[in-house]
Formats: C-alpha cells, sequence, structure tokens
C-alpha cells in the first residue's frame, strides 16, 4: 500500500483520490431560485442521505475561491430546494446544466428542462425526474478552506417535505431500481448504471 499525507498533496490531487475511489455516488439534480426568480438547475454528486426520521439529506456544493455558488446562495436566501434523481434517460439533459453560465440565466431553460410547480415550496421542480423531493432548508454548515479565501463548501442539510415518485417504478411502497434506472458518478466524465444487484442477509 502506499501511504499518502493529504496535508503534502494540492487540493486536487485530494480530489482525485476522493472521487477516484468513494465510488458510485448518487447524483443530486437540484433546483434553486434566485432572489430575482432566476430558476438554477445542477447536478451534485457530493449528496446522500443524513436520515430518515426526519427524512434528511445532505449535498455538499464547493466554493470558488471562497464564493458561494449559485445553488448555495439561491438556498441560503430563499431556504427551499428540489432535489431530482438522475437515470438513464434524464442524464444527457442534466449535464448540459453543468455548464458555466451567468448567474441572471437560468440552467433550466439552457437544457430545455420542463419546470413543474412545487406543492408545499416556491421553488419549482422538473417533470423529466422520476424522483423528486421539495426540500426546505435545515442547516447551511461552513466547511474548509482557510484564512485567505475564506469556507471551502457548503454542507446543506435539507428536510423532506413532499416526494414525488412515478407510478411506474413504485410499488408497494417501494422504488424499483431497475426502473428508476439511476446513474451515479464515477471520475473524471465517466458514469455508471445499477449493474448487477446482488443480495446478502444480515446478521441477527
Amino acid at each position: 500500500m502506499i501511504g499518502i499525507d493529504p496535508e503534502n498533496n494540492s487540493e486536487r490531487e485530494n480530489y482525485k483520490l476522493l472521487i477516484g475511489s468513494i465510488i458510485p455516488r448518487p447524483i443530486a439534480f437540484v433546483t434553486s431560485q434566485s432572489a430575482e426568480g432566476v430558476l438554477n438547475g445542477a447536478p451534485f454528486s457530493y449528496f446522500n442521505v443524513v436520515s430518515s426520521n426526519p427524512p434528511l439529506i445532505s449535498i455538499s456544493v464547493q466554493r470558488k475561491n471562497g464564493k458561494r455558488k449559485d445553488t448555495s446562495r439561491n438556498i441560503h436566501h430563499l431556504k427551499e430546494f428540489v432535489v431530482h434523481a438522475v437515470d438513464e434517460e434524464n442524464v444527457n439533459l442534466v449535464n448540459e446544466t453543468a455548464a458555466s453560465i451567468p448567474e441572471n440565466e437560468s440552467e433550466i431553460e439552457l437544457a430545455k428542462l420542463t419546470s413543474v410547480n412545487s406543492e408545499l415550496i416556491s421553488v419549482p421542480g422538473v417533470v423529466e425526474s422520476k424522483f423528486r423531493m421539495e426540500c426546505v432548508l435545515e442547516e447551511m454548515i461552513e466547511l474548509g478552506g482557510d484564512e485567505k479565501t475564506g469556507p471551502g463548501a457548503d454542507l446543506i442539510i435539507g428536510k423532506v417535505v413532499r416526494f414525488h415518485v412515478d407510478e411506474n417504478i413504485f410499488c408497494d411502497g417501494k422504488i424499483d431500481p431497475r426502473e428508476l434506472g439511476a446513474v451515479s458518478r464515477l471520475a473524471g466524465n465517466d458514469y455508471a448504471n445499477i449493474g448487477r444487484i446482488f443480495s446478502k442477509k444480515r446478521p441477527d
């Protein structure tokens, strides 16, 4: 084994080790809305479940030179957002939203995604996802960085207030992983699908 001290690495070197080894990573496609009413959409693979009671999810959004990205800034302001599953059918459209565009332009419009009103929050979602969650901000935690640039990331904890599930993937209260067809992030430009599914009984 090779021992590597992250303190001696650049941020980019640590990034490559992390995203190359912590795989596959689920992808959150997040819609948020600016104070000016612009609907923003962006994918994030630093994403997971935090709790089921209450239902909480986490998204970590990296900053650039200490400056919040549009998604973090919008969520910090409005305290609402929508998280969507990324699947084999919508991944090409979602990938287009990763483009760098001015903050007064909408990635939803750029990718020609279709917005849909939420039921309990003001931020719309998109119809091109088989599963989405309306969320309200539970907590935003500033992490990392240094004295010169400021925080390096915003850890966003969201409370799910409404689930929206395509009836074709939902049976007996469960989501069929094959029908959902979720994709995950690897490193670089690579993605992965579910692939082979196998079961293991947990010990008593």
